[in-house]
């Protein structure tokens, strides 16, 4: 019987190598011997694979990426630091600020458009308040000499009576003519009033008396002090007697 040596505790014996293979052809793999040839045909084999799935998720990717009915999923992302798919880019900005402007524009424009119109209210305006002052202008002394107008007008029906002094009368009536002929072309003109219908706008009724006839019931029948217009206007109301 032959004499066993001892094995240190805790370690494993290594197999013994094939008596026709050399120590270079073969890999340990937990205690066996894998040859190497055998196990590059594995890697091969999974890198193979390995490269199939990549390609065949970036052709899925594509196919994704350019499909019709996936535009409602894109994942867009308006901050360019985070993941997505797509980002608002600059175009886009672009475009707002576009509109932005344009908004600006039309508000300037109504502004401008609605100044225009300020200004032409404000020139027709003046230019009316212009040509009143104008036509206006001398009132109060114009209404002051109608009271000295007034008493041409007696004095004058009382020179007309008289037959004496006919070119001291000539030269008085001819005063007073000139003095006419110097309000009439500043737009003083007389109000006609005798035998008219009676106007509370225009008129003033002092007394009322009855009327001879039945068609001058309402009428003027006598002139008190006589009314005045300016420029068309009213200056002066007539003093009046009406009919009943």
């Amino acid at each position: 019987m032959r004499d066993i040596a001892p094995r240190p505790c805790g370690l494993s014996v290594m197999p013994s190598l094939p008596r026709c293979a050399s120590a270079f052809s073969f890999f340990v793999f937990k205690g066996h011997f894998v040859p190497k040839t055998l196990l590059g045909n594995i890697i091969g084999d999974l890198t193979f694979a390995l490269n199939l799935t990549k390609m065949h998720k970036k052709n899925v990717d594509k196919e994704s990426k350019f499909n019709p009915e996936n535009e409602g999923n894109i994942d867009i992302n308006t901050d360019e630091s985070l993941s997505g798919t797509s980002h608002l880019n600059e175009p886009v900005e672009d475009e707002s600020e576009s509109e932005k402007l344009k908004t600006e524009l039309e508000d300037q424009k109504d502004k401008f458009i609605r100044k225009v119109a300020e200004f032409e209210n404000f020139k027709r305006r003046t230019a009316k308040e212009r040509e009143e002052m104008r036509q206006t202008a001398g009132k109060e002394v114009i209404i002051d000499l109608l009271d000295v107008l007034d008493d041409c007008d007696r004095a004058q029906k009382q020179i007309e009576k008289s037959e004496e002094n006919k070119i001291i009368r000539d030269g008085i009536l001819l005063v007073f003519n000139k003095l006419r002929n110097i309000l009439t072309a500043k737009g003083v003109k007389p109000m006609q009033t005798i035998h008219e219908e009676f106007n509370p706008d225009l008129h003033e009724a002092v007394t009322e008396i009855p009327a001879p006839k039945d068609d001058l019931k309402g009428k003027i029948l006598d002139e008190i002090v006589k009314g005045y217009y300016l420029n068309d206007k009213i200056i002066r109301h007539a003093k009046v007697v009406v009919g009943k």
